[in-house]
This record gives structure tokens, sequence and C-alpha cells, in this order.
């Protein structure tokens, strides 16, 4: 990679002991920060995009299709898809955590950008399920390859001081692309009331949000100019060329026992995060629609006019999410910092729990959106920044893209049945029930009691260098 000199080096000696986080940080080390936050930022703005286009998207493309789009069928196949995107997300977690374990993070960064980015921009000419579930599957390997190296990039350049906070900071701008894709939604719905049968130039709204999703491509651009290798990974690089040895691979991550419990551990903590997010907490977006539909429909509205509304109002239920998301993980740093990494998972776990529960048990008019979204948004993805801070501090140099991918997409593959068991409570067990996805939400949110029975097996982080 091609060196720019006015950026500095990541060797700077870090901050000292006392004054802000950031203190001792040079151009470089913001550089290699923006960079990576701008890759999971976007990454986010796929994935809340998503969100919001799941059931306008099937509605269109099951009665193209000439399948019945009941309501029934469109929450099964939101979920279905959702699912071929979270295993989508899973496989291309494990195959690029070892790529960038062993061809390096800026350049694995660059490639998981531009197949997420374009692949989100082949969803927009989708035809039917299947060939949008194809998109969303390819989608989700560039979205899951890059979290990983990611995080191991800024944690390995990173002074020692400055790594939690610098981790939590880019898990917290992920909000600010989840809100980025609110505003879209918002924009698009203002949009659609001023063409004709509510599209855009010829074009369902949901279709232009995969449009715009293909824009951060030219990020690639960026990290192919500037970004370099890891010191860290570089001389460990050396050292594996030297001893005739590989880096990465999960051989190697399983033939430690100290690196193999610590991925379980991981893998297991992930799991009850993703599936509380994807698997209950993005279908309150779901929720709060059929909410609103009724309201808007007792109003007389009908149509585009309906269409319109309901897509600004979830446009809106997003916003409030990520609101709350930006709070926590801003904080989550500071309070893993503070009273550790287990007493932190412990806390938000918990509190995930109740307040998703609430949600699903009373969200049920228009005054409820603006404070139990933005507390479940708090509480729920506060538990990504801790993972982004904790996972790579679990694995030592050679494994580290490896370990922190394994923890946080091996658990995808259970997560992935999340929302399909959603749509199956929502659809058969609770179907008799007037809105049979609150009783199936709330069933979900037990889920969190995983994360909580792992904790007392899960090793203290809290001031300590990153293991070689």
């Amino acid at each position: 990679m091609a060196d720019l000199p006015h950026f500095g080096t990541s060797s700077a000696p870090s901050s000292p002991a006392d004054g802000p986080w950031y203190r001792g940080m040079t151009r470089y080390h913001w550089f290699v920060l923006i960079v990576a936050a701008l890759g999971w930022l976007f990454d986010c703005l796929d994935q809340q995009l998503f969100n919001l286009a799941r059931k306008p998207a099937m509605e269109t493309l099951l009665a193209t299709a000439g399948a019945a789009a009941d309501s029934k069928a469109v929450d099964f196949y939101g979920g279905l898809s959702t699912c071929i995107f979270l295993a989508g997300w899973a496989t291309g977690g494990l195959i690029f955590g070892v790529v960038g374990d062993r061809i390096g993070r800026a350049k694995t960064m660059m490639i998981t950008i531009l197949i997420y980015s374009l692949c989100t921009g082949l969803s927009a000419i989708s035809r039917g399920f299947w060939d949008f579930a194809f998109y969303r599957f390819i989608t989700g390997l560039g979205v899951g390859g890059e979290f990983a190296v990611g995080v191991a990039l800024v944690a390995e350049v990173m002074p020692d001081r400055a790594r939690p906070y610098a981790l939590g900071l880019l898990q917290a701008l992920s909000a600010v692309g989840n809100f980025g894709a609110a505003l879209i939604g918002i924009g698009l719905g203002l949009a659609q009331k001023s063409f004709e049968n509510g599209l855009i130039a010829g074009w369902e709204p949901w279709r232009w949000k995969f449009v715009i999703g293909a824009l951060p491509a030219v990020l690639a651009l960026v990290i192919r100019a500037g970004l370099k290798e890891p010191e860290r990974w570089q001389e460990m690089k050396k050292q594996a060329a030297a001893e005739g040895t590989s880096l990465g691979g999960y051989g190697a991550l399983f033939a430690d026992p100290r690196w193999r419990k610590n991925a379980i551990i991981g893998m297991l903590l992930a799991c009850a995060g993703v599936i509380g997010l994807w698997g209950i907490g993005f279908f309150a977006i779901d929720l709060q629609r059929s909410v609103l539909k009724k309201t808007f429909e007792a109003e007389g509205l009908t149509g585009s006019d309906l269409a319109s509304r309901l897509t600004i109002w979830s446009g809106i239920a997003a916003m409030m999410i990520q609101v709350g998301a930006f709070a926590g993980m801003m904080l989550a740093a500071r309070i893993c910092q503070r009273l550790g990494r287990r007493p932190f998972f412990a806390i938000f776990f918990t509190a995930a729990m109740i307040s998703t529960m609430v949600v699903f048990r009373y969200l049920d008019d228009i005054s409820d959106f603006w404070w139990m979204l933005p507390i479940m948004g708090f509480f729920q993805l506060s538990l990504f920044a801790g993972y982004a801070i904790y996972f790579p501090e679990l694995f030592p140099t050679r494994l580290r893209s490896t370990g922190t991918s394994f923890c946080y997409n091996v658990g995808r593959f259970a997560a992935a049945s999340g929302p399909f068991l959603l749509g199956q409570l929502s659809s058969t067990v609770f179907a008799g029930s007037p809105e049979p996805m609150r009783p199936a939400g709330l069933l979900m949110c037990l889920i969190f009691l995983l994360g909580l029975a792992v904790l007392p097996f899960a090793p203290e982080t809290k001031g300590r260098p990153l293991p070689e």
C-alpha cells in the first residue's frame, strides 16, 4: 500500500496516563480511525436501508411473481430474506476473517466494501423474491467481512490507552449510517407524494434505497490510495514467513486451548446480541408500521398517500432507535473502562431484554415512539460497541481478524434463524393473536439470557495490552 508520510506513522508514542484519551494520537491514527469508521458507517447504512425496504420490497416482489402478498406471506418472506442476508453475513465473516489475517487488513477492507456496495445496487433491479435473496446473500458476504478487519486494523494501530475509546467511537458512528438511512427513507417517502402512483422515476422508493446504498464503493478508492497495513501485522507476517507458517486459519485458532475458549465465549456473547437485534429489535420497525397502518386507515388514508405516510414513519422509527444507539455507544467505552468488560455486558444484556419487551408489549401509539424506541436502541446497540472493544482483546495479532470474525459472525448462523423463527411464531403459533408479532417478540427476548449465562466464563481484559 502507498505510504502517506504527511499523516505520520502508526508507531507514534501512546498518550500519557493523564489528559484526554486521544492525546498523543497522530494524524495517521485519525486517518485510520476515520477510514475504518466510514467503512462500518456505510456498512450499517446498507443494513438499515434493507430493514426499511424489506416489507415494501416483499409486497412488490410477491405481487409481481403472482404470489399472495397478504400480511402473513409478507412477514414470512421478509423474515426469510433476513435469514438469507444474515447467512451471507456469517459466511463472509468467516471467509474474510482469515483473508484479513493472511493478505492484510487494508486490502481486505477494500474488497469487502466493493462487494457490499455493488450488490446492494443490484438489489434494486430485483424482479422476484429469489433474485432479491441472492443479491442480499452476496451483499452479506461483504458486510460480514468488513467489521472484523476494520476493528482489527484500529486495534492494532491505536495507542493502547486510546484503543477502547477509538473502537467505541468507531461503533458509535455506525449509528450515523443508520440515521442516514432513516433520513433517506423519510426523504423518499416525501418525494413519493409528488409522483404518479407513488413511483419515483418509474421505481418504487425501496428500489432507490438500494441504489443509494451502492455509493460507498468510492470509499474503496480512498483505502487503496492511503491506508497502510498495521506495523504489528507486518512484523507478524515477516515472522511467519521466516518460520514457514501462515497467519490466520481456524485450525490454528482452535489448536490452542486459550484461543479456542475465547472464541467460543465470544461467539455465544455475540449470538445473544445479534439475535436480539436482528431477530427482534429491528422488527420493531415492522411492528410500528402495523400499528400506524391501522391508525392511518381509520383516518381515511389509502393508496399512495397511505404508503407515503408509512414510509416516512418507518424512517422516523429507525431514527429514534439510532438516537438512543448513538448515545449508548458513545458511553460504552467509558463504562467498559470504568467497570470492566464483564460488568458492562451484564448490565446491558439485562437492560436490552427488559427494554425490548416493553416495546413489543406496550408500543401502541405515535407518542410511544419518542421514548420507547430510543431506550431500546440505547441498550441493544451498545452491546455492539462492547463487542468492538472486547473481541480484538481476546486474540493475538496472527489470529485477531480470524478470531474476531469467528466471534462476531458464527453466531449469525444461529442468528439467521431468529427472523425466520419470529416469522414462524407470528404466522403459526400466535396466528390467532390480533397482533401476532407482539407475543412472538416477547418470547424471543429470552435470548438475552444466553449472554448472561456465558459471562462467568469470559476473561476480563480491562487494562491489559493486546495479547501476542
